[in-house]
């Protein structure tokens, strides 16, 4: 399978691919997904997702894991969670919208002109403080609410589709709701139902469905059940555009070097100055997060010069091997 983002790219230079180097994304063992790979968990109701990443840690046997975007202990849903190296990339969830499906009870019966109305004004850039019991401060903020639908409503109860910006306080949506109402309006139950490209129909796992692939793996060798459940990070960048490198220019990226123009392979169309792209090697394995300092065409139309400046290293220094030379160091 070619990932979304490595399809129909603009070729700058060819190049040969070292087969013994590196691992096709899609061709990963099951331990290689353990350090770039992700799950798509539905948290339950009750633990905090911190308490949440530390099971699936200890159920999987892995030193390190990181969850993208925080639910409430009593909010469940879709909980991304990365595992070693790819914990980095996670980040990149971050800037795509995020859906909730929340049942909330209104302290009054409005009628449906009116609760349009209301919703109408929740559409769009908002202000929001967090509230009193929150893990960031209490700074007064603009999120974008992208749409509000109201699937169903028995007399005061509503249930509501709501698809908005990171970051966003659901609970806070229907408070605003019962101000502008009048009596008030108080959430009862929330869940969240997609990050980013991902929803509840991408591959959700539960808790226990990853007890027992982990177990048949390790029991009986038989890892079916979890190759199904583990990701390749790579997906979670299929949103962002990419740039292709050689294998020559992978290790110097991983140890801190800025992407120049000679290392580029292939690029997406369109890429303007400021754009968030993903680096990649000729087999598909993300290297590392980079801004274009350079637009498509400037590009294509110079030599030399630093086109992307690296901002996120995700791949392991030494995967690829040494190409380059260090600066040797005069003593005067």
């Amino acid at each position: 399978m070619v990932l979304k983002q490595l399809e129909n790219l603009r070729v700058i230079d060819q190049d040969i691919t070292n087969d013994l180097h590196g691992t096709y994304y899609d061709k990963r063992s099951i331990e290689q997904l353990l350090n770039y790979g992700f799950i798509l968990l539905d948290k339950p109701n009750g633990p905090t997702s911190h308490e949440t990443v530390a099971w699936v840690k200890k159920i999987l046997n892995v030193p390190k894991a990181g969850h993208s975007g925080t639910l409430d202990p009593q909010v469940s849903g879709v909980l991304p969670i990365g595992f070693g190296e790819a914990t980095k990339a996670l980040i990149i969830l971050l800037l795509g919208p995020k859906e909730y499906h929340s049942l909330g009870r209104l302290h009054s019966l409005p009628s449906k002109e009116k609760l349009d109305e209301i919703i109408k004004l929740l559409t769009g850039k908002i202000y929001q403080k967090p509230p009193q019991r929150s893990s960031v401060s209490r700074q007064t903020r603009v999120r974008t609410i992208y749409e509000i639908e109201i699937i169903e409503q028995k007399e005061r109860l509503l249930l509501a589709r709501i698809l908005c910006e990171s970051g966003t306080y659901i609970r806070k949506i229907f408070y605003d709701m019962g101000e502008l109402l009048g009596p008030g309006a108080t959430m009862i139950e929330l869940r969240r139902t997609r990050v980013g490209q991902f929803n509840e129909d991408s591959n959700l796992v539960k808790m226990h469905d990853l007890v027992d692939a982990y177990a048949l793996w390790k029991e009986k060798n038989d890892e079916s059940k979890l190759r199904k459940i583990l990701m390749p990070i790579e997906y979670c960048l299929s949103e962002i555009k990419s740039v292709v490198i050689r294998d020559s220019a992978v290790d110097a990226l991983c140890h801190g070097a800025q992407l120049a123009i000679p290392g580029i392979l292939e690029i997406s169309y369109g890429i303007k100055k400021g754009d968030t792209v993903g680096i990649y090697t000729q087999k598909g394995e993300v290297v590392a997060l980079a801004q274009a300092i350079m637009s498509e065409d400037e590009i294509i139309e110079n030599t030399k010069g630093f086109a992307f400046q690296i901002k996120r290293i995700i791949m392991a220094p030494n995967t690829y091997p040494k190409s380059w030379r260090s600066k040797a160091i005069v003593n005067n």
